[in-house]
């Protein structure tokens, strides 16, 4: 007679627990659902009163349905800030200053990643504590040197003081990577005869490639949201960004509400699209950066 033998039955998830956990994720998806729609509030708002007449705003306020589609607020902003002009001006200022700053944190993170620089630990605090200084403690410094060389009321100055300043964040997060990117493939590069410059541009910027794109894409939204170094450093109409422009007309001709709406939807606009163009783009180059 055979014996027979009892097979233990594998581990199963009890119907409680599966319901428990079905019930908590109800829970945080409600919670973020809440969230996102006291985040959307404000937005909502700024859409309302942007297509409000000033006499509408006045009467019924910023939280009521608009009697009519006003559309003339849209129409001031864009002649008397020249929006076209700054539009460009912020474009260019933050293209450069991502592709830059990307780079310039690419090449650092090099040198304290893979080169092994002595004081390794020091150099990536130093960075670290570089993004938390305030603007305001180097605004002077940065305004008396701008002067000096030349580059007063000048995009140039802008842009060198934000490559700086991104790849600062830039070099601590690829640095970190690198850190951890695996000995055999250099050695490997280092036998095929590979030099240090070869290293770089074959082996470690196609791994860290998804990591930079994303650095590219903060970095644009950073340098386009930026208020108080352009505001100083960009003194004339023709050179000053869009978040300069909304805020010096809103203060030198007392802009009515709805014409100040109007003006930050406007000035929101280029950066959403950007954002979501580039949505999926941002999404693998998390999604690649994890897994490797």
């Amino acid at each position: 007679m055979a014996a027979v033998t009892e097979v233990a039955p594998g581990p199963t998830s009890r119907p409680d627990e599966r319901h428990r956990r079905g019930k908590a994720r109800w829970a945080v998806l409600a919670g973020a659902a809440v969230v996102a729609l006291v985040m959307l509030v404000p937005f909502v708002i700024m859409l309302l009163n942007a297509f409000k007449s000033p006499s509408d705003y006045s009467q019924h306020g910023p939280l009521s349905w608009p009697q009519e589609v006003y559309t003339q607020g849209l129409k001031n902003f864009w002649d008397r800030t020249d929006f076209p002009v700054k539009l460009l001006n912020s474009i260019f200022i933050s293209a450069v200053v991502s592709v830059a700053g990307v780079v310039l944190s690419l090449l650092n993170a090099y040198a304290i990643g893979i080169g092994r620089i002595r004081g390794r630990l020091w150099v990536v605090t130093l960075f670290l504590l570089a993004t938390m200084l305030p603007q305001e403690a180097l605004i002077y410094p940065l305004f008396t040197m701008a002067q000096k060389v030349g580059l007063s009321d000048s995009q140039w100055s802008v842009i060198i003081i934000f490559t700086v300043i991104q790849s600062a964040f830039g070099t601590y997060l690829l640095a970190s990577v690198l850190g951890t990117f695996p000995p055999a493939l250099l050695e490997a590069a280092q036998l095929d005869g590979a030099g240090r410059w070869r290293i770089l541009w074959r082996v470690v910027l196609p791994i860290v490639r998804p990591t930079m794109v994303v650095l590219m894409i903060f970095f644009f939204i950073w340098t386009w949201n930026e208020f108080f170094i352009p505001l100083v450093m960009l003194t004339t109409n023709d050179t000053q960004t869009v978040p300069v422009a909304l805020a010096s007309l809103q203060g030198d001709r007392m802009m009515d509400a709805p014409t100040t709406n109007a003006g930050a939807l406007v000035s929101l606009l280029p950066a959403l699209i950007f954002f979501l163009i580039f949505q999926r783009t941002l999404t693998r180059g998390v999604t690649a950066g994890s897994v490797k």
